[in-house]
């Protein structure tokens, strides 16, 4: 038990320290998940929409696609991904491996699919009294599509939460195309487990309490706005 809250002492102490380390892996975690969540959210949501609304030839054979890659090992990905971006790879003159570019296009690869499923499903098991009642406002496309995303806001919300939430606490990819480089591409859930194995407790420590810190402000966002809208 002392040896645990040593550990959450010597933690805070780094964070009110400003320590140099610990705040490098926070800067680079909140700047690649933020990028990559903005951009998966921009592709993801409108493919959502559209294999959630519309039922037309090859629906099923993306909606099972994008479930095919939801329930892929990180790891996996990471090695596609690596592939692809290391230097004999197709996209090798980009120089994109071990860089803080190869963590967002990793995050957003992961992040991607888990928007277009859950999206998806939430729009295709909207309540049809809601379905049936937007459809006899003779919307044109571009009204019917924010009127959906409006009914569906709090669904949406956690869409978007599950996403953050795969993409800041993934290890595997950040680990294998982001080099965990100090300073430079090491983020909070690389640190962890390199700080960890070196048996620096605290420094772990510290950067997992600031992990559960972005998990509560994500929640605590979501159900400020649902209360607002009461």
């Amino acid at each position: 038990m002392d040896f645990l809250i040593q550990g959450v002492l010597s933690a805070f102490t780094l964070l009110l320290n400003g320590d140099l380390e610990t705040y490098s892996a926070i800067k680079a975690t909140i700047y690649t998940s933020s990028i990559s969540i903005i951009l998966a959210l921009l592709v993801g949501l409108p493919i959502g929409f559209v294999l959630g609304f519309y039922n037309f030839f090859g629906a099923k054979a993306l909606r099972f696609l994008s479930d095919t890659f939801l329930a892929m090992p990180t790891v996996a990905i990471g090695l596609i991904i690596y592939a692809f971006i290391t230097r004999n790879g197709p996209l090798g003159e980009f120089g994109l491996l071990f860089t803080l570019k190869a963590i967002i296009l990793g995050q957003f690869i992961l992040a991607l699919p888990i928007i277009i499923s859950l999206c998806a499903s939430a729009v295709q098991n909207m309540d049809e009294k809601h379905y049936f009642s937007i459809l006899s406002y003779r919307l044109n496309p571009a009204q019917l599509t924010l009127c959906v995303i409006y009914e569906l806001r709090y669904s949406l919300l956690v869409v978007v939460a599950t996403a953050y939430g795969r993409i800041v606490a993934e290890v595997g990819v950040a680990m294998m195309i982001g080099g965990n480089i100090k300073y430079f591409t090491r983020t909070i859930t690389t640190a962890i487990s390199l700080e960890t194995n070196k048996g620096q407790f605290e420094m772990g420590i510290a950067l997992a309490l600031v992990l559960i810190f972005i998990a509560f402000i994500v929640n605590f966002l979501i159900n400020t706005l649902k209360r607002l809208d009461k």
